[in-house]
């Protein structure tokens, strides 16, 4: 599948999840259980309480606001931002003061997300249609670029660090939550449709993820692997766990521009 027909793809699919019409087993950690997943990792009660119903629809596989640092003030970045989960969490701790922009390439997505804002009442969160390979973001306009599990889904990821680092002020955090390798996976893994859309077959194994963001510009990359994590969003997914599970995590990184 070339990477227009992929992108489509992933489109696609994710339209279905905001429309409630997806079969959630293919889908990162999808579940019916959205709020358990979301406490597993390390969201707290208060995160949670208040949002809009369907903002959380359990895509995460990990919490990048746990190593986001934000306070009050600051502009935020959620790349490929749903229905608005991390992106109204994170506004709520940047106050009327800061700014929050939401990037996502699907429409549905984007009018759930915005909904979901109104509904919230929080006016300092909006949601802009793109790709993170191309993001409709100003250069040095951002304090902290956030993701939850949509780094992977990138066709072209040297692309995708390349318009984060853009985006970031000089000094700024990136603080993403992935899935990630130990080791290269099978050749069956990395073709396959069902894997790649679930986060899994395109996730880089996680020294060239490291080497990739230092290509980029980034400086003091860290990692915190959970690979217990990793497994429990596919449990809870109810996703067929792919051959050499064990090498798979799911891991929060920063980085400083």
């Amino acid at each position: 599948m070339n990477i227009i027909d992929l992108k489509g793809e992933v489109e696609r699919r994710y339209a279905e999840v905001a429309e409630g019409t997806a079969t959630c087993g293919s889908l990162c950690g999808c579940t019916d259980n959205a709020e358990g997943l979301a406490l597993a990792f390390g969201y707290t009660s208060e995160d949670l309480a208040g949002l809009p119903e369907g903002t959380n629809l359990g895509l995460s596989c990990g919490n990048p606001q746990a190593v986001a640092d934000l306070v009050e003030g600051q502009t935020v970045l959620d790349l490929g931002s749903g229905a608005g989960f991390d992106a109204l969490i994170a506004a709520r701790k940047v106050g009327p003061t800061g700014r929050v922009i939401g990037v996502d390439m699907t429409d549905a997505m984007l009018s759930k997300a915005r909904a979901n804002a109104e509904r919230a009442g929080l006016s300092q969160v909006e949601f802009r249609k793109g790709d993170i390979e191309a993001l409709p973001v100003e250069d040095d306009s951002v304090d902290v670029a956030l993701s939850n599990c949509v780094l992977n889904l990138a066709s072209d990821k040297d692309r995708a660090f390349a318009e984060v680092y853009r985006v970031l002020k000089p000094g700024g955090r990136l603080a993403v939550s992935d899935m990630a390798w130990e080791a290269e996976p099978l050749a069956e893994v990395r073709k396959d449709l069902e894997a790649i859309v679930g986060c899994i077959g395109g996730a880089l194994v996680l020294d060239d993820y490291v080497d990739r963001l230092g290509r980029a510009g980034f400086v003091e990359v860290r990692v915190d692997r959970h690979p217990d994590a990793a497994r429990t969003m596919i449990e809870v997914s109810g996703t067929t766990p792919p051959p050499g599970v064990d090498q798979l995590l799911s891991v929060n990184i920063t980085a400083i521009k």
